[in-house]
């Protein structure tokens, strides 16, 4: 038996059992799956959203504080694992000149460096660009990360400091006398003291046995990736909701697609080739370089985007942090902090009040 039960393990469960284990929790984490396979893995790796002035104040709270922590996190797992998550500041770059007014009121509010910039200045940032708009927004404090690799490096980091067990997933949670008890398995029951649900998109299906339904539900996305050659596209590049994502190897991933089809995770020609057409519009040059690979995932969709973090109205013990939608690596570091310090009543680095799970935007009800 562990205290602490985190069942999820994409980059918020990940991450929160990581914050439980350093503050001395003893910790059990379970995944249905193989460690951080899900949407975690599936993203671009952004660490902002894409247009941050169209969300909540509550979104950019996470995000902000995430992105703080982000150069200290990856060089604390390079060190102590050897892989490198590769965190590239490479600046982001809108094409959606209409964003402006919104995008330097946002800029005003929050500190963000923000410039609008000309031609011949979205030229020089970007060559190899296509046809493209008389004014730009950039973001050149904006990062990513090769997500496939931070996940590999916590969950090597953190195999000495908690339990994994993979490919087993919860089937029920339980509870006595308005308190968890632990969850159960088909390989049997784990008890603890403590339970938090980190399983994105799969969340509501889990606690709505328990008559709190949170507001998730899935979104598919599907990416494409490129096969390019290093500094060919420099910088991550935003237009009309797609974008281009280049990585250091000359990879470039390209996406995404917004799709309500429940938990069907396939892909599909149609999208494939809309992705294809968008990518070669952006940069011609794309036009020459081979697909390698086509994938899709499901995104944990939630109202206004903003997650749900928190103590479970009804039942003692049980804590959730999941309903990050498009924004799970952009917010993960900050979540975990706030619902590591709710779980262990500590001052909480931002007011919870936003994310939790008894207001009347999270529940719908068994």
């Amino acid at each position: 038996m562990s205290d602490t039960l985190v069942i999820g393990a994409g980059i918020i469960g990940l991450l929160t059992a990581r914050a439980l284990a350093e503050a001395g929790a003893e910790v059990t984490l379970i995944e249905m799956g193989a460690t951080g396979r899900e949407a975690s893995w599936a993203g671009g790796g952004i660490l902002s959203p894409l247009y941050p002035w169209r969300y909540a104040e509550a979104v950019t709270a996470l995000t902000q504080w995430s992105q703080l922590q982000y150069p200290q996190l990856c060089a604390a797992l390079r060190e102590a694992t050897g892989i490198d998550p590769e965190l590239s500041q490479d600046g982001l770059l809108i094409l959606d000149s209409d964003e402006e007014v919104g995008a330097s009121a946002w800029a005003q509010r929050h500190g963000a460096v923000l410039e609008g910039l000309d031609a011949p200045a979205i030229r020089s940032l970007e060559p190899r660009l296509g046809p493209q708009p008389a004014r730009a927004l950039w973001l050149p404090e904006v990062a990513h990360v090769r997500n496939p690799r931070l996940i590999k490096a916590l969950r090597q980091a953190i195999d000495r400091q908690i339990k994994l067990r993979e490919h087993e997933e919860v089937t029920e949670l339980m509870a006595s006398h308005g308190r968890v008890t632990g969850a159960r398995t088909r390989y049997g029951v784990y008890k603890a003291d403590r339970v938090v649900v980190c399983i994105g998109a799969w969340t509501a299906r889990l606690l709505e046995q328990l008559g709190q339904r949170p507001t998730i539900h899935p979104v598919r996305g599907q990416m494409i990736l490129f096969h390019a050659q290093p500094g060919q596209i420099r910088h991550l590049v935003l237009s009309g909701g797609h974008y281009a994502i280049p990585r250091r190897d000359g990879c470039i991933l390209f996406g995404s697609t917004l799709e309500h089809t429940g938990f069907a995770k396939t892909t599909t020609a149609a999208a494939k080739e809309e992705l294809h057409d968008q990518a070669i519009a952006l940069f011609p040059l794309l036009q020459r370089c081979p697909i390698g690979e086509h994938w899709a995932g499901l995104r944990p969709s939630s109202p206004d985007g903003i997650p749900f973090i928190g103590r479970h109205p009804g039942i003692d013990g049980l804590y959730v942090n999941a309903g990050h939608f498009r924004n799970g690596l952009a917010m993960a570091p900050a979540s975990a902090q706030l619902v590591t310090d709710l779980i262990l009543g500590r001052e909480p680095i931002l007011s919870p009040a936003p994310y939790a799970l008894d207001v009347g935007r999270e529940s719908q009800g068994p």
